[in-house]
């Protein structure tokens, strides 16, 4: 057999065996489907709400050994313990760990709020925009 006898026997068996493929995934029936993207604003509100509480909880429950600790420390210190010296390592440690998750939650809660404040401007000046049009009278 030849190249090209071979060759175009290649092609028919190919071409018997394809298919047609979206370019999409298929339905799935049990859920999905819809917007890339839907802003539930209760949703996203109760979130940023968490968060803001989550703040101002961290700011003072995440403090409350900070006295006892370093008190601990000094005295572990002034009695010649090495662990003094470790514990306030530790203490700063997690002062550190406090205050970076205390910005966090309020990057999050301040992120949430002026998303959902952008989204609402963006919808009025939408809206605006479309009542205002030549479009809007031949929707009527």
């Amino acid at each position: 057999m030849s190249f090209d006898e071979e060759w175009s026997a290649a092609r028919a068996s190919a071409s018997a065996s394809v298919t047609m493929r979206l370019n999409q995934a298929p339905a799935d029936p049990g859920g999905g489907g819809g917007a890339d993207l839907d802003l539930n604003q209760d949703h996203i509100g109760a979130v940023g709400s968490e968060a803001y509480k989550l703040h101002t909880r961290l700011q003072t429950d995440g403090k409350h050994a900070a006295t006892a600790t370093a008190e601990a420390a000094g005295a572990l210190t002034k009695e010649g313990f090495a662990s003094g010296a470790a514990l306030l390592k530790v203490n700063s440690a997690w002062e550190n760990q406090v205050k970076t998750l205390v910005a966090a939650c309020a990057n999050i809660s301040n992120g949430l709020n002026y998303s959902l404040a952008s989204h609402a401007k963006d919808e009025q000046q939408l809206h605006a925009d479309f009542t205002a049009s030549a479009i809007d009278k031949y929707l009527k």
